[in-house]
């Protein structure tokens, strides 16, 4: 019968903990199969018959029966490991951080992981650490522009308010030109995707011209009208305004979400909104075109139509770009915004005093 083995008792506080670590599974795997072996332990003294239950060996389930003799729960657990001693002290993490967020290398704009190693007497992959830890990228660069529009914060609320809370009665459209698209033909034909082999393109290609997109995005329903346009003159845009118009019910008010470009304020365009006073325009401040909602339309444009296409001539490229608006139209869905006028000012305010705390101002 082998060796006797002393009684494995649980109480009733240790049975209902060692229930609930058993419905750990997803969280800790390990600790809730041994809460499972010592609670069949307490119902089953030989280990042969619970290992066979629970298809493991009786090693297994002799180690973790006499952990939990020895230190009940907290026997479950693993035992912290001892690891290699470190080999770079605080003092030399912190000149790493401090020389990456104070310091140029010389006669170059930005570090590298080895150019900081070769600094600070330590390997690539110890620099890289630090890094990754503290989140500094070095190799990464983005731009910014803080609005310099003296009306900022009423046009931000206004758009925003028309985003969030549309007023009833009315259609909100998001308007933008997307201008000098150009059509792009590649050198050489573009080769297929093959199993185990990317789709390939020549870096160069052949201009075959220029269009302009004029879009407007309804941004209650999602759905995009669209025209191609040679040029993006102030008729052009009047033009644009009474298509728009008249996708409209009568009854209805349009409000359109626009940017400062001089061809929306133009006297042609001026004298277009006296005569169909319906039509209300909000402009969005200056160098601020991501609040434009149909700014995300374009991305998805070039993401899904453009950038990986070869089109031959202007027509190609037309039919390219309506193809592509009305699939989205048929799949329409609205972008829905999340951001309130309060958070969105309230961040480039937050932004606005980092910037003037780098510089000392």
């Amino acid at each position: 019968m082998g060796r006797p083995k002393a009684a494995l008792v649980v109480t009733d506080d240790e049975r209902t903990e060692l229930m609930r670590l058993t419905k750990r599974t997803r969280v800790n795997r390990a600790v809730a199969f041994r809460a499972r072996l010592v609670l069949a332990c307490a119902d089953q003294p030989l280990n042969t018959v619970v290992a066979r239950r629970y298809h493991t060996t009786n090693a297994t389930v002799g180690k973790w029966r006499k952990r939990f003799l020895e230190d009940r729960l907290d026997g479950l657990y693993d035992e912290p490991r001892v690891g290699a001693p470190r080999t770079i002290s605080d003092d030399q993490v912190e000149a790493v951080v401090v020389r990456t967020l104070e310091t140029l290398p010389k006669g170059q704009t930005h570090w590298s992981t080895r150019t900081m190693a070769a600094k600070a007497g330590m390997s690539h992959t110890m620099v890289g650490r630090i890094w990754r830890t503290f989140g500094l990228k070095p190799h990464i660069s983005r731009s910014f522009k803080i609005s310099p529009d003296p009306q900022l914060v009423e046009k931000v609320r206004d758009v925003v308010g028309l985003y969030m809370n549309p007023p009833t009665n009315a259609v909100v459209f998001s308007f933008d030109e997307k201008s000098q698209i150009q059509a792009l033909e590649r050198a050489q034909p573009i080769l297929p995707m093959d199993i185990g082999q990317p789709e390939r393109r020549t870096h160069n290609y052949i201009r075959n011209g220029t269009l302009d997109l004029f879009a407007a995005l309804n941004v209650a329903t999602g759905e995009v009208l669209a025209r191609c346009k040679q040029q993006h003159r102030a008729q052009d845009f009047v033009a644009f305004l009474r298509d728009i118009e008249a996708s409209v019910d009568p009854g209805l008010e349009v409000h359109v979400v626009l940017d400062n470009l001089s061809a929306h304020k133009a006297p042609a365009v001026q004298r277009w909104l006296l005569r169909h006073p319906r039509v209300q325009f909000h402009f969005t401040p200056t160098y601020a075109s991501w609040l434009n909602m149909v700014e995300r339309f374009f991305g998805l444009l070039t993401e899904k139509a453009l950038r990986r296409g070869s089109h031959t001539s202007i027509p190609q490229l037309r039919a390219a770009i309506l193809a592509y608006v009305d699939t989205h139209n048929e799949n329409r869905r609205p972008f829905r915004w999340t951001k309130t006028a309060d958070e969105i000012l309230d961040k480039m305010r937050r932004f606005g005093l980092r910037t003037q705390q780098v510089h000392g101002a």
